[in-house]
């Protein structure tokens, strides 16, 4: 099984970027489906972006043409860049490993978007 482990969240203003990366410890990293999910709070968690393990992503129509997710099989990490970020981006954001119908998931990272 891997472990993700998710690392660059923070503060940034409005119109800002940020990346996001997905450390996932383990064997086998290319096999799993990677993705991003978010929690605002007092909302349920959603669907960001996944990238199969072909490389074929998949975005929430929320943050299409703002956010790009790919993936480094040769460094087991997997990124969300994410531009033009506005205050409803705002949320803890978790990395999601996937395959064979097992998923792992990560303690998640603050991003805070805010003037």
């Amino acid at each position: 099984q891997v472990q993700p482990v998710e690392s660059g969240g923070g503060l940034v203003q409005p119109g800002g970027s940020l990346r996001l990366s997905c450390a996932a410890s383990g064997p086998f990293f290319s096999r799993y489906a990677m993705g991003w999910y978010r929690q605002a709070p007092g909302k349920q968690r959603g669907l960001v972006a996944t990238i199969t393990s072909g490389g074929s992503t998949n975005y929430a129509d929320s943050v299409k043409s703002r956010f790009t997710i790919s993936r480094d099989n040769a460094k087991n990490t997997v990124y969300l860049q994410m531009n033009s970020l506005k205050p409803e981006d705002t949320a803890v954001y978790y990395c999601n490993a996937e395959s064979q119908g097992f998923g792992f998931w990560g303690q998640g990272t603050q991003v805070t978007v805010s003037s």
